[in-house]
């Protein structure tokens, strides 16, 4: 994993993933240094990815106050109880249906779980963090949040764009891929993450946008997007296209033996 410190409050724990045929999907997880620490995701549940490792760079587990689980896909998930248990006073973060969810794998500590739902606020000591739904999503749980102190808006899966190298998934800032890239990158993960676009009332999915271009967070923080500043009014503007675009169609079973033949040894 790489750190990214963004901002003196910020830290982006960036890890990527190379998905055939698409790219590599940048898989972020935060540490927001606020007077009560927050842990913002937790990883790809995949082995050997340094989760704790890099955490323990930027933080003593042990100070996290608040763990909040922007859903709980598995891309999401990787330390979570690994966290729990070094950071005894940590309150999780969810929503009703994210416990269900969880529930189904391993049962969740209840007396650990914090219930937020979107519109509601939480006070971590020298900031507010509203949970808000973004525009996107690929889990009826998901809800991101906008910090009032660093006007960054944590947008968990929205925003997304699968890069062209493991480096520009896991840079700095979205900035090193030239716009129309990344424009392009977008339109298409919204089509794999959230296929359902396509078939919204086109007025009631803008007025999920508008709300968001009210807001006007100066950050985005994605999930699957390098941090990206001074960056919204530009990324509104590619989501409210997003109804129109191609509609992503994966490979099928042939064009999967053909991708599996070119792997077998030559001779």
């Amino acid at each position: 994993m790489r750190i990214n410190n963004i901002r003196r409050d910020i830290a982006a724990l960036s890890d990527e993933l190379e998905v055939p045929g698409i790219g590599h999907l940048p898989v972020n997880a935060y540490v927001l240094h606020a007077a009560e620490p927050v842990v913002v995701d937790t990883g790809l549940s995949l082995p050997g990815r340094g989760f704790m490792e890099a955490l323990g760079s930027v933080l003593d587990p042990a100070d996290v106050e608040w763990i909040w689980l922007t859903h709980p896909d598995r891309d999401h998930t990787g330390a979570l109880f690994d966290l729990l248990d070094a950071a005894p006073r940590a309150r999780l973060i969810t929503t009703f249906a994210g416990v269900g969810i969880m529930s189904c794998a391993r049962p969740v500590p209840m007396d650990r779980v914090y219930l937020l739902n979107p519109g509601q606020s939480l006070d971590v000591g020298d900031r507010t963090l509203t949970a808000l739904r973004p525009p996107l999503f690929d889990n009826p749980s998901t809800v991101g949040f906008y910090d009032d102190r660093s006007e960054a808006y944590f947008s968990s899966d929205c925003f997304g764009a699968p890069m062209e190298t493991a480096e520009l998934a896991t840079a700095n800032d979205v900035g090193y891929s030239t716009p129309n890239a990344v424009r392009s990158a977008q339109h298409l993960w919204a089509t794999v993450d959230s296929p359902w676009v396509h078939l919204v009332d086109e007025t009631k999915f803008l007025r999920t946008v508008a709300a968001l271009r009210a807001l006007d967070p100066r950050w985005i923080l994605g999930t699957h997007l390098p941090p990206a500043d001074g960056r919204t009014a530009e990324f509104l503007d590619m989501l409210a296209e997003a109804p129109k675009s191609d509609p992503f169609i994966g490979p099928d079973q042939a064009a999967l033996e053909q991708m599996l033949a070119g792997f077998e040894p030559v001779g």
